[in-house]
């Protein structure tokens, strides 16, 4: 589910039942601002979950859709996300 006005900025997965690990996604404005978010919440103590930067559009992703993916200590993945258009 995507919440947003002209185009979703925070997205969140309401299907799992309570307990499930989630996948939480917040729309950034930049590259940088997604490089920021992984370097905070890895100092807060997140685990990465993955390497920074564009997708391969032949997993499934969008054509420049760049990325961090941060596990939160309860194992929830984290995801910051610019879409370059």
């Amino acid at each position: 589910m995507g919440y947003g006005i002209t185009y979703p900025i925070f997205w969140i997965d309401r299907l799992h039942p309570h307990g499930v690990r989630q996948h939480t996604a917040f729309a950034a404005r930049s590259r940088a601002e997604v490089d920021a978010f992984h370097a905070a919440a890895v100092q807060a103590g997140g685990i990465d979950n993955g390497p920074l930067g564009l997708r391969d559009t032949a997993q499934g992703y969008p054509s420049g859709y760049d990325a961090a993916f941060v596990l939160d200590p309860d194992g929830n993945n984290m995801e910051a996300l610019y879409r370059e258009r």
